[in-house]
């Protein structure tokens, strides 16, 4: 998978042709409204080039979490078809029933939600097999699920006689390739969130190409009490000590821990700024953000970074009070000249609370799915779309 050869769209001629895009409508909603169309937005221009050439779509997608083979109206895609409906100005068709034939030319029918189907979560061929009599391509272009193996992501390139990926796909790959394959150094890395368990594997392999690591949230609590700093009540992983000085030996010289943190105490109505030489005055509390003399020394490294990779957030940044590092943090990467790619649902969120995202060179669809690929694991619905 390391040369990411894929078919492109402008591979096929589609004129007379039938899209199965596979795209990533799984959307935020409220009482059956979509409250942010930006996933939909987001499979236009590869929508709009099949229609241009003369090709048909029939759109397949997600929506949360349902139980198999119990469709629930909540979860159903009926509000995002009437949103794309809106989008390209011409009808879409909604398929809340299984079809019966391949949609025309010119057309966009939208097939209900993938997960109702048994089997789609269990990569089934025979499922695979069905969804392919609607169509003639098999098109890829839902990064964020570009990682799991579904008959809708995975086992229908094999059904199709030809696949290729979507302009959305191949955009994110060109990304993450820019930045971890052939970047301008020094790379920065920038990593937060709750748990070192879940990107361990992603810090290690990032550290083969990155200059500097910046650790926040319970990850860098973690890496702090690894070094026997005392962090109170703070969000840490104490069965990850073992693995977070293995890190931490192998990786001290470039990894930046904060210089102060911002401390909420027990009650949560205390707030005080400690340096680390002071955090044996923590008591109960809880370190919920990192401080101003931790934002300047990252600053000063984020002014010199030919490449930065943001993933996760450092601090609580969801409370006002405490987002103050991750919006300063978001500051200083939007104004950065460095090429620079954010990614991950809280990274997202922090770029649109902080209304930095002009300055960001690339914002990634993909939650699991970027961090699958920076830990270079194996990702099923890029693999199904490899030239073969």
């Amino acid at each position: 998978m390391s040369a990411f050869d894929f078919y492109t769209l402008t591979d096929i001629n589609w004129h007379g042709k039938i899209a199965l895009l596979r795209a990533d409508f799984n959307v935020p909603m409220v009482d059956g409204n979509c409250t942010d169309d930006t996933r939909i937005r987001a499979a236009l221009p590869t929508i709009h080039h099949i229609l241009e050439n003369g090709g048909g779509v029939l759109c397949l997608s997600h929506l949360g979490r349902p139980r198999a083979g119990e469709p629930n109206p909540a979860r159903s895609l009926a509000p995002v078809a009437a949103q794309l409906q809106n989008l390209i100005s011409q009808d879409v068709v909604f398929c809340r029933n299984w079809p019966t034939q391949q949609p025309p030319p010119g057309a966009v029918w939208m097939l209900e939600n993938t997960r109702f189907n048994v089997g789609e979560k269990e990569n089934s061929p025979d499922l695979a097999a069905r969804y392919a009599t609607l169509g003639d391509v098999f098109v890829m272009d839902a990064f964020a699920t570009a990682h799991r193996a579904e008959a809708s992501t995975s086992a229908l390139a094999q059904a199709t006689s030809a696949c290729c990926a979507g302009l959305l796909l191949q955009a994110e790959v060109e990304a993450l390739k820019k930045a971890l394959f052939n970047p301008t150094k020094p790379v920065v890395a920038v990593v937060g969130g709750a748990k070192v368990s879940t990107k361990l594997a992603a810090l290690n392999n990032l550290m083969q190409t990155c200059d500097y690591l910046i650790a926040g949230g319970g990850i860098a609590n973690t890496l702090l009490l690894a070094e026997e700093n005392p962090i109170g009540n703070s969000l840490a992983e104490h069965d990850m000590l073992g693995e977070a000085k293995k890190f931490l030996s192998a990786h001290a010289d470039k990894t930046l821990l904060p210089e102060d943190v911002t401390v909420v105490d027990g009650s949560g109505e205390n707030i005080r700024v400690l340096r680390l030489s002071e955090l044996s005055d923590i008591g109960d509390g809880r370190i919920v953000d990192v401080g101003p003399a931790a934002c300047a020394a990252y600053g000063r490294v984020l002014a010199k970074a030919g490449t930065i990779i943001w993933n996760g957030p450092l601090g609580w940044f969801e409370q006002p009070p405490f987002s103050a590092g991750t919006r300063a943090l978001a500051a200083m990467i939007a104004a950065s000249p460095a090429y620079s790619l954010a990614g991950g649902g809280d990274t997202l969120a922090a770029v649109a609370q902080s209304e930095v995202k002009s300055g960001i060179s690339y914002l990634s669809t993909g939650g699991g799915a970027f961090l699958q690929f920076i830990e270079g694991s194996p990702m099923p619905g890029l693999a199904s779309v490899l030239k073969r």
